[in-house]
């Protein structure tokens, strides 16, 4: 028999030798609010410690997926508050204004330290990412040790559809991807399917899954490294993989206008390049510059680092028109017609994306208190 405590929108079992989390808001596709990821965080280390538990395994409750990411919505009320406080608009480093209680700072400072601690844990942890697992599921699923995707794995960092950039880690994971597919999918925010998945670096193997619950029942007596060849199918080819030519060419320019004209130059004979141009135009502008320029860094970085980066990349955009204004239109009024300013890319300087990257007094990430 399993022990259960069920801590609001997460289940924590212990089955066997097997400790289970089961994010547990299926009907929000189980989105990460800021108590899950602290009752992630205590649950962890307790099992760290715990001898009764030789592995970790994370899944999603209901069909549609492990994690649809953070709940976004949730931090909209508190942006717009804070845009009546100083202005709107984002601040110079330093500037006062920068409320020393916003919360949502607290958030994702506490889910940075959860996706550092995933990524360090002293045991196997297995995740099942099976359905939707986009941004913060990322962070959740990805840097594990033993990543398991399946037929119905639609994955990605779709952050520069609202006006964000990729983070929970996902800046080092997407610089780390073979050639130039991380920054293809951070930009364009595609989902990816679980052959790309794997090919991209975000996840280890395939299983069925019809065998998913077979397989976590076997991990609950035996080690994954035995049980997991056992249950693993071949993907087929990767899109991504076969279009490489293309994806390296398209992206290995130096800047996001230039990465446009190239793939403006190959749409004529390339269908999927003349998508990809048609996707990164409906992004918003700054939240482009700045992902090309957070990837590219992170790929020279450590994932503590940086998480430190995406943190301050955060602060900035916690209070910037853009990402107030996609949360508007993707989740909000769902309009799906942001107005992004600046516009057009051609009228974000450089200055302007310097900004974001300038760490601010008291709102770094090691600054602010996490559990």
């Amino acid at each position: 028999m399993g022990r259960e405590t069920y801590t609001g929108d997460v289940a924590f079992e212990l089955r066997g030798h097997l400790g289970i989390i089961t994010l547990n808001r299926p009907r929000s596709v189980n989105a990460l609010t800021q108590l899950m990821c602290e009752c992630l965080l205590v649950q962890l280390q307790d099992w760290a410690v715990d001898d009764d538990v030789a592995q970790v395994l994370i899944r999603g409750a209901g069909d549609r997926g492990l994690c649809a990411g953070g709940d976004v919505s949730s931090l909209y009320s508190e942006m717009l508050a804070l845009q009546e406080n100083d202005g709107g608009g984002i601040l110079p480093a330093g500037t006062p204004g920068y409320a020393a209680d916003f919360t949502s700072e607290t958030f994702l400072a506490n889910e940075y330290a959860l996706n550092r601690t995933i990524a360090q844990y002293p045991k196997p942890f297995i995740a099942l990412m099976d359905g939707l697992v986009l941004g913060g599921g990322i962070g959740v699923s990805a840097h594990g040790s033993h990543r398991v995707v399946t037929e119905r794995t639609r994955s990605g960092m779709p952050e520069t559809t609202i006006g964000f950039s990729p983070d929970v880690g996902g800046t080092w994971l997407l610089g780390q991807a073979p050639g130039e597919l991380g920054l293809h999918a951070g930009l364009t925010g595609a989902h990816l399917d679980a052959a790309e998945t794997i090919a991209s670096g975000l996840a280890d193997v395939e299983v069925p899954a019809a065998a998913l619950g077979e397989l976590t029942q076997a991990l609950s007596t035996d080690p994954v490294a035995e049980v997991l060849p056992g249950f693993t199918v071949k993907p087929p080819v990767s899109a991504g993989t076969d279009q490489r030519g293309w994806i390296d060419y398209a992206y290995s320019a130096p800047s996001v206008e230039q990465v446009l004209e190239r793939l403006d130059e190959l749409a004529p004979e390339q269908e999927q390049a003349a998508a990809a141009a048609r996707a990164l135009r409906g992004k918003s502008p700054i939240a482009l510059r700045v992902a090309h320029r957070a990837i590219r860094t992170a790929k020279q970085l450590t994932l503590e680092a940086a998480l430190d980066q995406e943190f301050t990349i955060a602060v900035h955009m916690l209070r910037s028109h853009d990402f107030r204004e996609g949360i508007r239109a993707q989740i909000i009024d769902k309009d799906r017609a942001p107005q992004w300013s600046p516009a057009r890319l051609d009228e974000v300087d450089d200055s302007l994306v310097e900004t974001y990257f300038t760490p601010v007094p008291g709102h770094r990430l090691r600054e602010v208190q996490t559990l």
